[in-house]
Order: structure tokens, then C-alpha cells, then sequence
């Protein structure tokens, strides 16, 4: 959802972008005091140490300096942003997260969906100027499932025949490596088998976790294999050099097809204060930011420029009910009527969000009709409506209990809801929890518990099942009581389905069963944050940060 004059791009892609025009040269960065550590790869690249200011140059502020960039630890979103810039994947995720090809230039898929057999390009070449194969895209993934490597990002891989096992083991593996559902079948063939379907898994294979690594380069370097100079690389960039300040990528000359990356440089300055970040914008030192939080007391004002642009994601806030204590579906149908989410949005969160209007996030992508928005959750609220509602109730508890984990911003967006219940005549009482305690046990609230529960989902999958799955009768988020036959079969249905349309049309059901017209409404959805941004008008239009957060660098055309 795009704010401001400048959202044609975001009507089109419905998406959040970032990008940058930046200084010309690294010379340029290093006169500015980042003083990076020039890399060995850049020497054979266009636009290399020596280049003119008149090359196109992309600069961007990045919110964080990147954790890692080890694909088996770029957790956070500058690491996985760099990592897809410096290394192809096997699949390249586009905006609405549609797989197009990249390392692989096909693939194929068994009927029962439990095996997929991957096809790479012959032409790809690691900077080191040996050649990118289907062994390098095993090691890399057994690397990550290791207990040893100790990954935190190996999640989409215990997909894998035979992960699991292995992820558990510390102590001669050997044989249990070689059962994991990853296996080169020649240089450029790749066959992945699954312990059971998987539809998302070809998405999966275009995140930053599952690129290939050079094994050679990991052996040879140890674990400073990332360093500028050492680190091996096979994506449209190189690593040109990093330090505290900022990082510099080229142009990598053997990526192919040539010009495959439309910026000769990519300049990243990193720039913790989200204020600070919107100053350097404002100054023209960068063309655009990445799609972190902007300033919560001028975002009002922000929204109201050219410049701003807002893109969905893979999260929604909401609020779960307790079955066993708010019982009647008309009351739990009433409490969310009664909620305006637009002025919470507005008044009570103010980072940007957007009304939840259905269960599954915005951003997540489908392939057929797209689920209708719930009629218990109209953006505005409607009171008159809610008061309708729970006069249709049999029982009614008028005294609730909510509980939020202690973060920052959950007690606003609390004390707005409970406003909202008051309105019903339902006195709410709120607690909170250390994250690190919270709801931390096993099995579903019981009847002296709390009446209701705030959950955030945020799978790092790229679709809408996981947001869905959380509300099945054996799902460990759900601690709700509720749990419904017909809904788990359209689970399990659509979990199997290899035909996306169909698959998509069986989501839209399950959805119907939580918020349709005659929904059981197990939790109110309340809001879908959004990565907001400024970027430079020069680059709008070819900035794009997808659900997952992922920057394309190399798409940006520096106008």
C-alpha cells in the first residue's frame, strides 16, 4: 500500500523498495572516512578501483551493519540483502515472491511432489574462476543442517529427507550426512528429495541460506572466508570492501549473462538512527533506504511525500482468544468489530502498519482468486455492529484478561483495544510478559488462564501456509482450545496440493472457516506491518524490497 504521490510503482508491485544513487567510487567513500578494505576480486570487474564518478552508482542506507556474510548466518536483513547480491541461488524470488530461474535454469517435479530434480547453467563461475556446480550446492546445504556449523537458518531445510536426524547428531555422522535428501547427480544436476511435500519448497530455494558456497574457499580460509580479498563469490557482485562504516559491491565481470547487474557499483552506508537515516536522505547522500522503521514522530509527515513508499510483508500482529473462557463465537466475532484498526494503525502503533483484514498477511503471495477480506474485520470498526453482535451472544464474559509479551509499543497498542472493548462493555484488564517467558509451556490455555494471548507470525517461509497452519488443532502456537475437523483437512489438503490454483482455492476455504461469514474467529487480526521507505525518484521505479524483506540490488537502475 502506497502513500504519497510517489506510489505508481507500488500499485504496480504492490511491494516495498529501497535503493540508491550513491558517491562514484569507492575512493570517493573513502574520502568520506570509511576507509573499506579493498578486495582482491574487484581487479577484473568493470567499474574496479579506478572508476569515474560517470558510472552508475547505487547508494543505500542500511539500518544495521550485516551480522554475517555467511549465508548460514544472515539472519537479519542487510546480511541476506548482501548475500543475495554477492551469490545466484538456485531460484531468484521476484517482488510478489513468483520463482524465476537463476542458477537453475529448470527443474522439474515428481508427481507424489517429493522429489524435485534441479538443472544448472553450465556457464556460472565462482571468482576464483572455477566452476559453480551441483556439489557445491549440496555441501552447502549439509553445511547448514550440521550440528556443527550450528546455523540458526535451518529451518527450510529439515524439509529434507533425513535433515532432521542429521541436524540432531554430534558425533559420527558420516552415514547420516549421506542419507540427508540432497544429492549431486553430475556436474550441473541437483536432486532434492523431501521427507513429505512441500509445495514452498522451490520458493525456499531462493532464499539466502541455500545458496551454494565455494567448499574450497571454506576449507582454504576457515571462518574468515568472508574477508575482502578471500571471500569466493558466483552472484552479479563482488565484494569490493567492507568495514564499520559501510560496504562497497562491483560489478562482477564473469557473472553471466553481462550486465546482468544494471549498477556498475552498489555504495551501502550503515546508519543505526532511523532519524539519522532520513537526514542522510534529505542531504542527498543516499537515494533511498532499506525499508527499516522511519522515525514514529514524523512518519505522518513523511507519508505525505513523493518519496515515501510502503510494501507488505510476511507478519501479522493479532490477538487469540481462549475458548474455554470466551466461548460464544458472537462475542469473539463483536470484540473484533468493535476494534477501528485504522486509528490504531494511526494513533496506537504508528510504524507504519496496515489494517489486517484477513488472516494471512498481505504480502503472501497465490496463484488464483485472493481470499476476501473477513466481514468481522472492517478496517474503520463498526460499533453499531459489534453491540448487534454480542447481544446475539448467550454467554458472556464482560471481564478479560489480555497478554502481550513486553516489547516495545504492544502496551499502546493494548491500552487501544481495551478503549475499543469499553465500548462493549467489556472491562479489560492487561499483563505482560518477558519475551523470553512468554507463553513458554506446552498444551492449550486452561480455564483459569488469561482470555486472551497476543501472537506475531512471522514464518520465514515464502507462502501463506504457515500463517495458516498456526491455527491447526496440533500447532504449538495454538493455545487457543479451538480446534476444528473440517479446517485440519483443508490443512492437510492444500499441504499435499501440487496445482497452485487448486492449492490457493483450498487456503481461501480454511480462511473462511476462521474469518468468513459464518467464521469461528479464533483470534482478531489487527494489524500487517509494512517496510516503509523514502527513495530518490530517480530510482523508484526499479527499487523493490519483496515479503521477505530481500532487495534485488541487482535489478536497480540508477536513473
Amino acid at each position: 500500500m502506497a502513500r504519497g504521490s510517489g506510489g505508481e510503482k507500488a500499485r504496480q508491485r504492490n511491494h516495498l523498495v529501497l535503493i540508491v544513487v550513491v558517491l562514484a567510487a569507492i575512493g570517493v567513500l573513502a574520502a568520506a572516512g570509511s576507509g573499506l578494505e579493498s578486495g582482491d576480486d574487484t581487479s577484473g570487474a568493470p567499474g574496479g578501483p579506478g572508476a569515474g564518478r560517470s558510472e552508475r552508482t547505487l547508494s543505500i542506507a542500511f539500518a544495521s551493519r550485516p551480522r554475517s556474510l555467511d549465508p548460514a548466518f544472515a539472519v537479519d536483513r542487510t546480511s541476506a540483502t548482501l548475500v543475495l547480491a554477492l551469490m545466484e541461488p538456485l531460484v531468484r524470488l521476484g517482488p510478489k515472491l513468483e520463482v524465476e530461474p537463476a542458477l537453475a535454469r529448470r527443474w522439474g517435479v515428481s508427481e507424489d511432489g517429493r522429489r524435485i530434480t534441479f538443472t544448472l547453467r553450465p556457464d556460472r563461475i565462482w571468482t576464483n574462476g572455477e566452476p559453480v556446480t551441483a556439489r557445491d550446492v549440496e555441501f552447502a546445504w549439509k553445511r547448514v543442517l550440521s550440528s556443527s556449523t550450528d546455523s540458526p537458518l535451518a529451518g527450510p531445510l529439515l524439509a529434507l529427507r533425513g535433515a532432521a536426524a542429521y541436524r540432531a547428531c554430534t558425533f559420527a555422522c558420516g552415514r547420516l550426512e549421506e542419507a540427508v535428501g540432497v544429492r549431486a547427480a553430475g556436474a550441473q544436476t541437483l536432486v532434492v528429495t523431501l521427507a513429505r511435500p512441500e509445495p514452498w519448497f522451490l520458493r525456499s530455494a531462493g532464499l539466502p541460506q541455500l545458496v551454494p558456497v565455494s567448499r574450497e574457499a571454506i576449507l582454504r580460509e576457515g571462518r574468515e572466508w568472508t574477508e575482502p580479498g578471500r571471500i569466493v563469490t558466483n552472484g552479479p557482485f563482488v565484494l569490493g570492501g567492507m568495514n564499520e562504516n559501510g560496504v562497497s559491491l562491483v560489478r562482477n565481470a564473469r557473472f553471466r549473462p553481462p550486465g546482468a547487474a544494471r549498477a556498475a557499483r552498489v555504495e551501502g552506508r550503515f546508519v543505526a538512527d532511523a532519524a539519522a537515516r532520513v537526514q542522510a536522505f534529505d542531504a542527498g547522500r543516499v537515494d533511498a533506504l532499506d525499508g527499516s522503521p522511519l522515525p514514529k514522530t514524523d512518519l505522518v509527515a513523511l507519508q505525505e511525500r513523493r518519496e515515501y513508499e510502503a510494501y507488505p510483508g510476511l507478519e501479522t500482529h493479532l490477538y487469540a482468544f481462549n475458548f474455554t473462557t470466551v466461548s460464544d463465537v458472537h462475542q469473539r466475532r463483536a470484540m473484533a468489530l468493535a476494534i477501528d484498526r485504522e486509528g490504531l494503525a494511526e494513533n496506537g502503533s504508528q510504524g507504519g502498519e496496515t489494517p489486517a483484514e484477513r488472516f494471512t498477511p498481505e504480502g503472501a503471495p497465490r496463484q488464483g482468486r485472493a481470499a476476501p477480506d473477513s466481514p468481522w474485520l472492517p478496517p474503520g470498526g463498526d460499533l453499531d455492529a459489534a453491540r448487534e453482535e454480542l447481544d446475539a451472544a448467550a454467554v458472556v464474559n464482560r471481564k478479560v484478561t489480555l497478554l502481550h509479551a513486553d516489547r516495545p509499543g504492544a502496551r499502546d497498542v493494548a491500552a487501544y483495544v481495551q478503549d475499543a472493548w469499553s465500548g462493549l462493555g467489556i472491562d479489560t484488564t492487561i499483563r505482560s510478559q518477558p519475551p523470553s517467558d512468554y507463553l513458554d509451556f506446552a498444551g492449550s490455555l486452561t480455564p483459569a488462564s488469561v482470555d486472551l494471548y497476543e501472537v506475531v507470525l512471522n514464518e520465514p517461509v515464502p507462502d501463506a501456509w504457515p500463517s495458516l497452519a498456526a491455527w491447526g488443532c496440533r500447532a504449538p502456537v495454538n493455545k487457543t482450545n479451538f480446534c476444528n475437523g473440517r479446517y485440519d483437512r483443508l490443512l492437510a489438503e492444500s499441504r499435499r496440493e501440487l496445482d497452485p490454483v487448486v492449492r490457493n482455492d483450498l487456503m481461501v476455504r480454511a480462511q473462511d472457516v476462521l474469518g468468513g461469514r459464518t467464521g469461528l474467529m479464533p483470534a482478531v487480526p489487527l494489524l500487517w506491518p509494512a517496510y516503509t521507505n523514502l527513495e530518490s525518484l530517480r530510482v523508484q521505479d526499479s527499487l523493490t524490497v519483496n515479503p521477505l524483506g530481500q532487495i534485488d540490488l541487482a535489478s536497480v537502475v540508477p536513473g
